[in-house]
């Protein structure tokens, strides 16, 4: 960095100084000057894509699987309107994303007049962004510019959110100042500190509860995931010898071939021993786990604040108070250093799955969604370096049931759940992380942004997609009691579609028939797309659960629904 550049010009080497290696977008007439400065050789990879929605899945998925910032660079107004759904996600999910939008310039907006792509007013679009990240700013002063910008990206990593930039197109050549802070900056972006006090009382008090507990239960949730506290966990799990449990968004914070885990807690539709384990729980420690729908199975939990201590969003509730200012990844860490009394309970792994060895085994029987999960399994189990990436709708509650060994990571939209985000996701997740992607999806999800596939070959990129085949969006079949017409979508050659766009290409009808096509896309060079066909009225285990526990909720009495809640840190009565 310079004292006196051009914004392009520091663009790209802030970039560089955070290590953000790969920006996702798609070029527009407004942005144009801003893709060709970050398109400069010394500057960073520009992967672009057929749809805005694209962009933002595939620079999402980056994120998650690397750890670091996702960069987006789009145009303005329809371009960055058609972003809004990804960046909406990535903020529901705490996904770090940097998004660089182009503008018109100066003497464009002196006319007075409409241009081209606005919606109502020139700051309209950034109005919007405002709703769906941490932070953002319309750079324009060259005196404050490279100061703005930071002051995002560190938004952007202290809450692992989205930031939002726009920079105007006369703005790219523009000489800005570069501030004394900045040009001795190590490139280093921090969180937020822990108030010391409140971590080291925090800390003591649970380590006092675990110790006086008899049947622990530890439940790791997406900030373990966020605030890089992975292997922490693993340490602390080890040390405290309980089982370990996720919660949906945060499948994967926790090795799934690790000893202690025992798999998805979902509130009451978790498998049987989950759910018998929970009940006998003297004592829960929840580590970065957001409260939701989708991790309690559509249930409010009930939290009894004598058994429980919750760690997310910077505070830590133990018992009847609470400690602010304490991030979940020193509290983590604080914890590893308390006396911990070890206990040494047998473990042991728990899913839906376990009649999908039997089901459609039989000669003609169809296919079930089961059964494509525990063939998964297997092929995961015998093979490594691979990830799994879930699409929204049955294949999030399905996901639920896949374990990856062998280090192999796992991501999937856990609460915001938009379809169309597995595919592109799975690219950018394969770019940085260099894990080959299963992606599992339905027709219906794949319809939305599947055509991203083709983009592969380019990217070096190979995943496997698994087409679960119904013929519509199957999941709202069994709560749709008029009009299932609507439900259904075109047939798609999705096996032909695979080699017509520069793949390799299956159809499964049976498990052996699955088994063959993902040995063959295993040994190829290629992405490869498997279509196959399920009863248009089968759907995952997890997904019938989720579905009956909700119709059951719905129909109970006001004062049942407000009492049944999900059974989150306590025994029962």
């Amino acid at each position: 960095m310079k004292r006196h550049m051009s914004m392009g010009d520091f663009l790209v080497a802030y970039l560089r100084k955070i290590g953000a290696t790969h920006v996702f977008g798609i070029p527009g007439d407004l942005a144009l000057k801003l893709f060709f400065a970050l398109g400069r050789r010394e500057g960073p990879q520009i992967l672009t894509f057929s749809h805005e929605p694209g962009v933002g899945f595939a620079a999402d998925g980056y994120a998650r699987a690397t750890g670091k910032i996702g960069v987006i660079c789009v145009t303005y107004g329809a371009g960055g309107h058609n972003l809004v759904n990804p960046v909406a996600g990535s903020f529901s999910e705490r996904v770090p994303l940097l998004i660089l939008s182009g503008g018109p310039g100066e003497e464009e907006r002196k006319l007075g007049t409409l241009i081209h792509h606005q919606a109502r007013e020139i700051e309209s679009q950034h109005r919007i962004y405002k709703e769906v990240t941490c932070a953002s700013a319309v750079l324009t002063d060259p005196r404050r510019a490279a100061a703005e910008l930071h002051d995002v990206a560190r938004a952007v990593w202290a809450e692992q959110r989205p930031g939002y930039l726009e920079i105007h197109r006369d703005m790219v050549d523009r000489e800005i100042e570069v501030p004394d802070e900045l040009l001795e900056w190590d490139g280093h972006l921090r969180f937020h500190e822990s108030d010391a006090r409140r971590l080291e009382e925090a800390a003591r008090e649970s380590a006092a509860m675990f110790n006086a507990s008899r049947k622990p239960v530890l439940i790791a949730g997406i900030e373990i995931h966020r605030y890089k506290a992975a292997r922490e966990l693993v340490e602390l799990a080890e040390q405290m010898g309980a089982p370990v449990m996720t919660t949906v968004l945060g499948k994967g914070a926790f090795p799934m071939d690790h000893p202690l885990h025992m798999g998805v807690h979902v509130g009451p539709i978790s498998p049987p021993p989950i759910v018998a384990r929970m009940d006998e729980a003297d004592f829960v420690l929840n580590l970065g786990c957001l409260k939701t729908d989708m991790n309690f199975g559509n249930r409010p939990p009930h939290i009894i604040e004598g058994k429980s201590v919750w760690a997310v969003d910077r505070r830590v509730d133990v018992k009847y108070h609470s400690y602010m200012n304490v991030g979940v990844r020193d509290f983590v860490r604080a914890l590893r250093k308390q006396s911990i009394q070890r206990h040494h309970e047998t473990v042991r792994y728990a899913d839906n799955l376990g009649e999908a060895n039997g089901a459609g085994q039989g000669r003609g029987a169809a296919l079930r969604v089961g059964k494509i999960l525990a063939v998964v399994n297997e092929f995961l189990a015998a093979h490594k370096r691979y990830m799994v990436v879930a699409e929204s709708g049955d294949m999030l509650f399905g996901g639920l049931d896949v374990r990856v060994p062998h280090g192999g990571t796992y991501l999937a939209q856990g609460f915001y759940a938009s379809m169309g985000f597995a595919v592109p996701a799975a690219l950018g997740a394969q770019i940085g992380s260099g894990l080959r992607p299963i992606v599992l999806s339905g027709d219906g999800g794949f319809q939305m942004t599947g055509q991203e596939i083709s983009h592969a070959p380019a990217f070096g990129a190979n995943p496997i997609v698994i087409v679960v085949n119904n013929g519509g969006w199957g999941i709202f079949r069994p709560v749709a009691s008029e009009r299932r017409d609507l439900l259904d979508i075109p047939p798609w050659p999705y096996a032909r579609l695979g080699e017509d766009w520069g793949g390799a290409g299956f159809d499964a009808h049976d498990a052996a028939a699955l088994r063959r096509a993902l040995e063959a896309a295993h040994r190829g060079a290629s992405f490869a797309i498997i279509d196959v066909r399920v009863g248009r009225d089968d759907l995952s285990p997890v997904t019938l659960k989720y579905i009956q526990a909700a119709a059951a909720h719905s129909q109970a009495p006001p004062a049942e629904r407000r009492n049944n809640g999900g059974h989150h840190g306590r025994p029962r009565s």
